[in-house]
């Protein structure tokens, strides 16, 4: 891992998203052959940021009646192997050890899926359909275009696999519009970056929260505060803040991004606003935030699941360079 090429790789987001999406208009490498596995069940396996953007995902194919499940793949307890049943096992690196442990189950049915952001890895050579991320390298070893592409990739693949998808997709325009917001927040962070970075900079770690529609905001913001300058960072879906972290607002000096959206914000800020909590808000205008970062299309989840943690990891850079 080389974090000094982290703001590198940052700055070619725009460009790896676009490019992307002329992917997807043009059908991903792989996706073809996916309808001829028959599935009518998906297992995702993945870790870390893999699994942060799969939740994700997958959420949306439930709401519309899917079968779609995703597990860690450290887990013990997995389902068996089905005729009906595919598995999309999703590593960025196609090296993660958990993940080539779990698929070992599945080798040879014919039905597992690696969606890696390197073709030719350990993963790429168990799997029996690769459907590449197209991220390109990542210098820094840190995972931010490839968290980004696994959201419309893995879209692609339930898809192709199922023969459904909801409504609103990360299709080719989503992440178009996600690379047009990501170039605005450049832009535009002379203005947020400097007042956001002093106010998270809290003594005992910083907090974001996110709805549950797009969790991963929060858990890969907090998971650059910690990877990139090691800073204590934590991450909660917001109404469940208000059950398993609000406790800290009452004896700690308490700093949070809050990727506004919920129908739980209410609630959340009400026990900061009570307690003297601190807090920047992303995406919407949200009483009692000192600050607010906003960019185009992030009224809509697609766009904002897509660019939004873009805050949180100028934020690590720049301590990182402090």
């Amino acid at each position: 891992m080389d974090t000094t090429a982290f703001r590198a790789d940052l700055e070619l987001i725009p460009e790896t998203l676009d490019a992307l999406a002329d992917a997807l208009d043009a059908e991903l490498p792989g996706a073809s052959r996916l309808p001829v596995l028959g599935a009518s069940r998906v297992l995702v396996l993945g870790m870390g940021s893999s699994r942060y953007a799969a939740d994700v995902v997958a959420r949306r194919f439930r709401a519309i009646g899917a079968n779609v499940v995703v597990e860690l793949a450290s887990a013990e307890l997995l389902p068996p192997s089905a005729p009906d049943l595919a598995v999309v096992a999703v590593s960025a690196t196609g090296g993660s050890a958990e993940v080539l442990r779990a698929v070992e189950r599945y080798r040879g049915t014919g039905r597992l899926v690696a969606v890696t952001n390197r073709p030719d890895s350990a993963l790429g050579r168990i799997a029996d359909i690769i459907v590449p991320l197209l991220a390109g390298v990542e210098a820094s070893g840190v995972a931010c275009r490839t968290f980004r592409a696994t959201f419309p990739v893995l879209d692609a693949v339930l898809e192709g696999l199922l023969g459904t998808a909801p409504a609103e997709r990360f299709d080719a325009a989503s992440v178009r519009a996600a690379a047009s917001a990501t170039r605005s927040l450049f832009e535009t962070q002379a203005e947020w970056l400097p007042p956001l970075a002093d106010l998270l900079a809290a003594p005992m770690g910083t907090w974001a929260l996110a709805p549950a529609e797009r969790a991963s905001s929060a858990q890969q913001a907090a998971l650059m505060l910690r990877e990139v300058p090691r800073r204590a960072a934590y991450a909660s879906e917001t109404g469940d803040w208000s059950h398993v972290d609000v406790y800290l607002t009452k004896t700690q000096d308490y700093r949070a991004l809050v990727f506004a959206g919920s129908a739980w914000d209410a609630q959340a800020l009400d026990w900061m606003a009570q307690r003297g909590s601190r807090f920047a808000a992303v995406g919407r205008e949200l009483p009692g935030a000192e600050l607010t970062i906003r960019f185009p299309g992030d009224e809509r989840d697609e766009v904002a699941a897509l660019t939004e943690v873009l805050v949180g990891e100028l934020v690590a850079d720049r301590w990182l360079r402090a």
